[in-house]
Order: structure tokens, then sequence, then C-alpha cells
């Protein structure tokens, strides 16, 4: 009887942790397709951008392998690499998800599994909304 026991709570134990693994979702991954939805100015440079106003449309793709691709009206316009790290935020000087490509480095503000919103991490303070 203990044997059965102790079996059926392995079981138990095994069948749990797969399932667990197997349907977990990272949804706060940066990896994935990004369609730009529109870019804020910082307070020294009130503006707000979209792809209405500016007259095109952007995307980024961030790849597994280290790769940022961006797209303006799906043309490839860019391909480089970014890098995510933890990092201190410019205004408030506190610990943040940053991530470094195309030249700058931005707060990551907002990242779940339909919305990214990045924050230069410098005096302009500008924020880019991108959508799934």
């Amino acid at each position: 009887m203990k044997k059965y026991f102790l079996f059926s709570i392995l079981c138990c134990l095994f069948s749990s942790a797969y399932s667990l693994e197997a349907t977990s979702i990272n949804s706060g991954s940066i990896v994935n397709t990004w369609i730009w939805e529109k870019s804020i100015g910082g307070s020294d440079n009130p503006y707000t951008a979209t792809p209405k106003t500016i007259g095109f449309n952007k995307k980024v793709v961030f790849t597994p392998n280290g790769r940022v691709i961006t797209y303006k009206n799906d043309v490839e316009i860019r391909n480089s690499t970014y890098k995510v790290e933890k990092g201190i935020g410019y205004f408030d000087q506190a610990e943040h998800d940053l991530i470094t490509f195309e030249g700058k480095t931005y707060i990551i503000e907002n990242l779940d599994n339909q919305n990214l919103t990045i924050v230069s991490n410098n005096t302009d303070a500008s924020r880019t909304i991108y959508k799934r």
C-alpha cells in the first residue's frame, strides 16, 4: 500500500510539472513582431506621431538570436543586434529592464502578450508604443 501511495504521489508530481511547463506562455517575451502604434515626445519636445500622421507604417521584429529587424512600409531598412539587461533609469535612478538597439537605450516600461512600451533612457524620454 505504501508503494502505491508513493507511486501515485510521484506520478502526480511529474504530470503536474510537465503540464505547467507545457502550457506556460512567456507573455513577457520581447521576441516577436511588434507593430508601431504611436510615439509621444518627452516634456521638452511634446508631440504625438502615428502611422497616419507621419505617413508610414513601421514594425520591428526581435528574434531569439539577438537580432532586431526594422521595417518601414514592409521594406527592411535595418538589421542589427539588440541586448536586454538590467540597468538604471535616467530619471528615477531606479533599476529597470533596458533594451539597447539601433544605437539607443530604452527602458522597457510595459511588456505583455499584446503591448510593448519603451521610453528613451535619456533627457528626451520619448515614449514609443507597439502592439503585437
